[in-house]
């Protein structure tokens, strides 16, 4: 099954008697014992997939204290790696239905979302992390060691977060006491964020923004970052993030990015990037840059 782009995801869209239904996707929790499979019916340890009507149903049976941002690893090895369902959008509103049908207000459920995978990202950098979940397939267990570099890496001061996403870095940045703004193309995404932080007790100013034309002066932000955002871009975009980075960075950018193979298609990867060229876009820069590799690759570049 795959998806044509359609109108986007609304994340705080009110769902219809317990469901989470867009021109896609309907997605329903089911509380109690799951009913017997019948007809086109597919079902894994958490889903039952039937296409009805031009749209895919999915129930689940993920508990509220596994609404996290695990979900991710659990769609793809269950629906999406063995090929039941494909492609990014398919992906994100599957997700977002199952974070909808976790609570009845759209904001409850995704502060739920939030507060389970903020805990599990600061249960993964104590000393003594919890076992992942069955299967392997934990997301956060990959990115965890990701954040706690980044926080590493930082150069005194503020902060300025280019495609964050659902935000969990900058936020975890916000928690330290910086000068944190977080920005994204998605303005679900942005929005969703800046309605979550102040639930949170945590100040994070958003921009919805491409990262490669962003909207303020040079030297903006001391830290300038762009984790995991160029495998999701074309290699001629990507470059235009490097400069747009240097522009507004007063002491230093931070580049991170996966090590793959193949691009993901999932999870929206449209490219991989090597370390050769992280060194390539250093090089390029004429200034100090280091590239070096921990769980992914990074380019650390410092302005003059």
């Amino acid at each position: 099954m795959t998806s044509d782009v359609v109108a986007p995801i609304d994340p705080l869209a009110p769902t219809v008697s317990g469901r989470y239904e867009d021109p896609l996707v309907v997605v329903e929790a089911v509380h109690g014992a799951r009913g017997r499979v019948t007809g086109r019916t597919v079902r894994t340890d958490h889903f039952d997939l039937t296409p009805h009507g031009g749209r895919v149903h999915v129930t689940h049976v993920v508990p509220a204290d596994a609404v996290d941002d695990d979900l991710a690893g659990l769609l793809q090895e269950e629906l999406f790696g063995p090929g039941w369902l494909r492609g990014a959008d398919l992906f994100e509103r599957v997700f977002t239905g199952v974070v909808r049908t976790s609570a009845p207000d759209p904001l409850d459920s995704w502060e739920l979302f939030y507060r389970n995978t903020l805990r599990r990202l600061q249960e993964h950098g104590a000393a003594e992390a919890p076992a992942d979940p069955p299967g392997g397939h934990s997301s956060i267990a990959g990115y965890a060691p990701v954040h706690d570099h980044v926080l590493e890496l930082l150069a005194p001061g503020s902060v300025l977060e280019l495609g964050c996403c659902f935000g969990f870095l900058a936020l975890r940045i916000a928690a330290t006491g910086r000068t944190t703004k977080a920005s994204d193309v998605s303005p679900g995404t942005v929005q969703l964020l800046a309605r979550i932080a102040p639930r949170l007790g945590l100040k994070v100013a958003t921009e919805t923004a491409d990262a490669a034309r962003f909207p303020a002066d040079d030297g903006c932000a001391d830290t300038v970052l762009a984790i995991h955002l160029l495998e999701h871009l074309e290699p001629g975009h990507g470059s235009q993030v490097v400069a747009e980075a240097l522009r507004l960075a007063a002491r230093r950018v931070v580049i991170a990015v996966p090590l793959e193979d193949e691009a993901n298609e999932t999870y929206g990867h449209v490219r991989t990037v090597s370390l050769d060229d992280l060194h390539r876009w250093g090089r390029g820069t004429g200034r100090a840059y280091d590239v070096h590799e921990f769980h992914g690759g990074w380019l650390v570049l410092d302005t003059p």
